[in-house]
C-alpha cells in the first residue's frame, strides 16, 4: 500500500549541548517522508524511559548513541517496513512489544521515539495535512501560552540560584504572537537590569541568563516583575511568573539543601512555607516540581494548600507515564502534569498520559529538555492535543526560537479560526 513504510534509517548527531542524539528518517512507499531528532534532559526523573548511550569512553565521554542507531537501522526496520504508518496505535505498540522491557532499556527510548514521531511525520505528509491537524484532527486551533525560561540555575547553569528556572508566562495577551512579543520586550528589559547592575547576561542551557545574585532564589523573581514593568507590562495581568524549582536536584537525605543561595536546609513543609510566601508576594501562576520526585505525600500536602491558588505540576515524579499520572490523580499529587515526548517513549503513551489528565480536570504542559534540537514537533504537538501551555526555552537560542517560529507559522494558517490561552 502506497502508506506503507518503505525504509528506516538513523543517524547520531549533535544535540544543543554538544552531546549525541539521534536523528531518525522515516520513509513510505508514495514518497512521503518524516524526520525526527530526539532531544536529551539534564534534570530527570528516576522513572523515566531509558535514553541508551554507548557507554564507549573513547567517543563523546561515553554519551555516543551509535547503539541506539543500530537498532533502528537493523531490528526496528525489520520489524515495520511494509507497515502501514498511519496506525501510529500499532506502530507503538510493535515497538513497545518489540523491546519488551519496562523502561525501554534494550532498544532505547531515544531510538523508538525517533520512530514513533518520524512515522506520524511521514504519515501526516502522506495524507496531506499538518502535524498539529493529522495528530489532533479538526478541532486543532489551540495556541498554547508560552513559559519563557528567563532565568537559569540548578543542573541548567552555574549561576547563584538552586531552583532550575524562573519562567515569565505571557497569559494577557491576545494571540501567540503577541505573547511572543511580550515575552522578547521582557527578555531585552531584564537583560538591560542585569547589564545595569553589572550582572552577568551569558545564558544557561535553555537559553535564561545565569547571574550571580546576592539575593538568591527570591532576587531572581525581583529582577523579573522589574523586567515585566520596564518593558511596559503588569505584572499578573499581562506577564506572571512561573517556576521549575527541580527540587529533586537539591534533595539529600531527606532535606532540602539551598546551598547556592545560601538559605540553608529545609523540610518539605518548610519549602511549601517558602511558595506560599512567595505566592503572596509575586505574579506566580505555577510551580513545577517544588518538591522532590519521592516527596509523594509533600506535593499532596502542596497541592491542597496551595491548588486551589495555582498550578502545582509534576514532572519528575510522574515522567509523562499513564501509571504514575494515574496515581498522581488518585492522590491527589498535583493538578497538572508536565508532558514530555522522551520521557515515555511513542507519541500513543504521550497521548495515553494526556487523556488522563483531562478526565480529571488536570491542567498540562508540553515541555522540551534542556538538551534540544532544531525540531519542532512538540510545537506541532502542543496544538493538537489542545492543554494551553508549552514550555520550550528562553528567548534566544535557536533550538528553543525554531518551536517558537513553528507556533507563528501555526497560528498564521489558522488564521480566525485560532484560539490562544491556557
Amino acid at each position: 500500500m502506497k502508506r506503507s513504510i518503505q525504509s528506516i534509517n538513523a543517524l547520531e548527531i549533535l544535540d544543543s549541548r554538544g552531546f549525541p542524539t539521534i536523528r531518525v528518517r522515516v520513509a513510505l512507499e508514495d514518497g512521503s517522508i518524516g524526520t525526527a531528532s530526539i532531544p536529551s534532559g539534564a534534570s530527570t526523573g528516576a522513572n523515566e524511559a531509558t535514553e541508551l548511550r554507548d557507554d564507549d569512553a573513547s567517543r563523546y565521554q561515553g554519551k555516543g548513541v551509535l547503539t541506539a542507531v543500530q537498532n533502528v537501522n537493523v531490528e526496528i526496520a525489520a520489524a515495520l517496513v511494509g507497515r502501514l504508518a498511519t496506525e501510529q496505535g500499532v506502530i507503538d505498540a510493535t515497538l513497545i512489544e518489540l523491546d519488551s522491557t519496562q523502561n525501554k532499556s534494550r532498544l532505547g527510548a531515544n531510538a523508538i521515539l525517533g520512530v514513533s514521531q518520524a512515522v506520524a511525520r511521514a504519515a501526516a505528509q502522506s495524507c496531506d495535512l499538518p502535524l498539529y491537524a493529522y495528530l489532533g484532527g479538526v478541532g486543532a486551533v489551540h495556541l498554547p501560552v508560552p513559559m519563557m525560561n528567563v532565568l537559569n540555575g540548578g543542573k541548567h547553569a552555574d549561576s547563584s540560584l538552586d531552583f532550575q528556572e524562573f519562567m515569565i508566562m505571557p497569559k494577557g495577551a491576545p494571540t501567540f504572537a503577541e505573547s511572543l512579543r511580550y515575552g522578547a520586550e521582557t527578555f531585552q528589559a531584564l537583560k538591560k537590569i542585569l547589564h545595569d547592575k553589572g550582572l552577568s547576561t551569558a545564558v544557561g542551557d535553555e537559553g535564561g541568563f545565569a547571574p550571580q545574585l546576592d539575593g538568591g532564589n527570591e532576587q531572581a523573581c525581583e529582577l523579573i516583575v522589574a523586567a515585566i514593568e520596564r518593558a511596559g507590562y503588569r505584572p499578573s495581568e499581562d506577564i506572571a511568573i512561573a517556576l521549575d524549582p527541580a527540587a529533586s536536584s537539591f534533595f539529600e537525605d531527606g532535606k532540602y539543601r539551598l546551598t547556592r543561595s545560601g538559605q540553608g536546609e529545609k523540610t518539605s513543609d518548610e519549602m511549601i512555607a517558602l511558595f506560599a510566601d512567595w505566592v503572596k508576594r509575586y505574579p506566580i501562576v505555577s510551580i513545577e516540581d517544588g518538591l522532590a520526585e519521592d516527596d509523594w505525600a509533600g506535593f499532596a500536602r502542596m497541592t491542597e494548600q496551595m491548588g486551589q491558588q495555582i498550578q502545582i505540576v509534576g514532572d519528575d515524579i510522574l515522567v509523562t507515564n499513564p501509571k504514575f499520572i494515574a496515581r498522581g490523580i488518585q492522590e491527589k499529587t498535583c493538578n497538572a502534569a508536565l508532558i514530555k515526548l522522551n520521557q515515555i517513549g511513542t507519541v500513543t503513551e504521550t497521548v495515553a498520559g494526556i487523556h488522563l489528565c483531562r478526565q480529571a480536570g488536570w491542567g498540562f504542559v508540553i515541555s522540551h529538555r534542556s538538551g534540544e534540537t532544531e525540531d519542532a514537533f512538540m510545537a506541532d504537538f502542543a496544538v493538537a492535543m489542545g492543554g494551553g501551555q508549552i514550555k520550550t526555552g528562553s528567548m534566544c537560542r535557536s533550538e528553543r526560537i525554531a518551536k517558537y517560529n513553528r507556533l507563528l507559522e501555526i497560528e498564521a494558517e489558522l488564521a480566525g479560526s485560532a484560539r490562544f490561552g491556557v
